[in-house]
């Protein structure tokens, strides 16, 4: 059976190569804003996008196993996008510094047949920083396509004072233990 990731994340793909599967990928096209703006919590913001985009791929490809993921950052409700630009990327590290946020990963992983959802929530507490640590921080990592302006597996790892996560994969943005614990339910062993 193929397995197709719905996702155009470099990160995400090279994740999943991480487990040593054969993959494709194909990019959903949804309207994530719609979603964002429906009035439902961040929980199931990312919840509902993880499984929008693997409902989008099933439709061309019936008859692959298709994992969707999102991720959203909730700071006191307030879902914060990714930057896209070092503007914005400065912006959101200056709201997030020396306070804590939630990181939420969805995983949706689908067949014709199934579906199984996940969640993981990350508590993230940054260091309060100074204005130039955070420019020269984004600058030199370019965090621009991160929802947290911030970039763990390089230089945003010494943002922080503190993660607690049952996935540190899931920070990333797929949360891997998740992964493969379901992969199973669809034929699909991991070991």
């Amino acid at each position: 059976m193929q397995l197709i990731l719905g996702s155009s994340s470099q990160f995400r793909q090279n994740q999943l190569k991480q487990l040593g599967l054969d993959f494709t990928c194909v990019s959903p096209n949804i309207d994530e804003e719609a979603i964002k703006n429906d009035g439902i919590s961040p929980l199931e913001v990312s919840r509902q996008l993880s499984l929008q985009k693997a409902q989008e791929v099933l439709k061309n490809n019936p008859e692959a196993i298709i994992i969707g993921g999102d991720q959203v950052l909730n700071f006191n409700g307030d879902i914060f996008n990714k930057p896209e630009t070092i503007e914005n990327a400065i912006s959101h590290l200056k709201k997030l510094q020396g306070k804590t946020h939630e990181l939420i990963t969805s995983i949706a992983v689908i067949s014709k047949d199934k579906q199984v959802v996940e969640t993981v929530v990350s508590k993230m507490t940054m260091k309060e920083l100074s204005d130039e640590q955070i420019e020269r921080y984004v600058v030199s990592d370019e965090p621009l396509w991160s929802c947290g302006a911030d970039k763990l597996e390089t230089q945003g790892i010494a943002l922080f004072d503190q993660i607690e996560c049952p996935d540190h994969s899931s920070i990333i943005g797929l949360p891997l233990i998740a992964l493969s614990k379901i992969l199973p339910e669809f034929g699909i062993d991991v070991l």
